[in-house]
């Protein structure tokens, strides 16, 4: 069951692409929780099911089985209608290609009002206040009459950050958001979903294969073959340092491994490569402090 602080709760979450030929199985028996506020990151190389992932919470895309909850709406319960006031007003986007989040011809102010059109469920009475607000805070109200041509990309993705964030979503979704931008504005683009975070309070999930982003973040899920295989998290010591400065540095996150419901566990592949992965079989047991210890087994001469 989904508690007050869980936003977003996956359990054992596939999803099974179909074609004539092909069965495609993308994720297979995902588990996830994300807290309400969380500013978080979802790694993964191509074909690992963090895109796919993006899609299921998203609304974008039906998941096959398991179970999918959002900001307490049972994605597997909803129809067509209440899919696409879900999409309106639970969750925002903003894409890697900014064509996808705004709309050329418009102003800045236009592109951030144009959501709010849509919103049947809780409409804005004065949109025009509503877009001024957000553009300001993410630092673009000087610019709120100027059309795309007029912006630079780090400019554009802060409009559509606060078009993102137009009909007050629970769930901010960025995926990739900093693909086609310079370190410098990479760094920006980070502080104003931190601005959004702390001010709005907005739980923001971020799905890139840029680790250097994701160590800029409190806590890292790492997907691999559909399923989650570790987390990384600031260290306790280092998260108390934190406190009063902006920005994160790089380099102070601890790995986790997840374990799923099933009990099992995906070894990350830094360990792999130690122990070797000419033997599948391990020997398991706990020492004298209470720490499980994994040992690969050597395959005896002649098997």
């Amino acid at each position: 069951m989904n508690t007050e602080n869980e936003v977003i709760v996956a359990e054992n979450l596939v999803k099974i692409y179909k074609t004539r030929d092909l069965e495609v199985l993308a994720l297979q028996g995902l588990d996830l929780i994300i807290k309400r506020g969380e500013v978080m990151a979802i790694i993964g190389n191509s074909g690992s099911g963090k895109s796919t992932l993006l899609n299921m919470i998203g609304g974008l895309d039906r998941p096959s089985a398991g179970s999918l909850i959002v900001d307490g709406k049972d994605l597997f319960k909803l129809s067509e209608k209440d899919l696409v006031d879900y999409k309106t007003v639970t969750v925002g986007f903003v894409w890697q290609n900014n064509a996808r989040n705004l709309i050329p011809y418009l102003s800045a102010m236009e592109n951030v009002m144009m959501p709010m059109q849509f919103n049947t469920v809780n409409p804005i009475k004065d949109k025009r206040i509503r877009a001024m607000e957000l553009l300001e805070l993410v630092e673009m109200n000087g610019r709120a009459n100027h059309r795309l041509s007029q912006l630079s990309g780090g400019e554009q993705q802060r409009v559509a950050i606060a078009t993102a964030m137009a009909n007050h979503p629970a769930v901010l979704l960025a995926d990739e958001p900093t693909g086609n931008v310079d370190t410098r504005t990479t760094e920006v683009i980070l502080d104003m979903f931190r601005t959004v975070n702390k001010a709005l309070g907005t739980t923001i999930v971020i799905v890139t294969h840029d680790r250097e982003i994701s160590k800029r973040v409190e806590r890292v899920v790492a997907i691999r073959d559909g399923k989650t295989s570790s987390e990384f998290v600031l260290s306790a010591g280092y998260a108390d340092k934190l406190s009063g400065i902006e920005g994160f540095s790089t380099g102070e996150q601890v790995e986790l491994a997840v374990l799923d419901r099933a009990g099992r566990v995906q070894i990350p592949r830094e360990l792999l490569d130690k122990i070797g992965e000419h033997s599948n079989r391990l020997h398991i047991h706990m020492d004298d402090e209470g720490r499980i210890i994994l040992n690969a087994l050597e395959e005896e001469a002649g098997n």
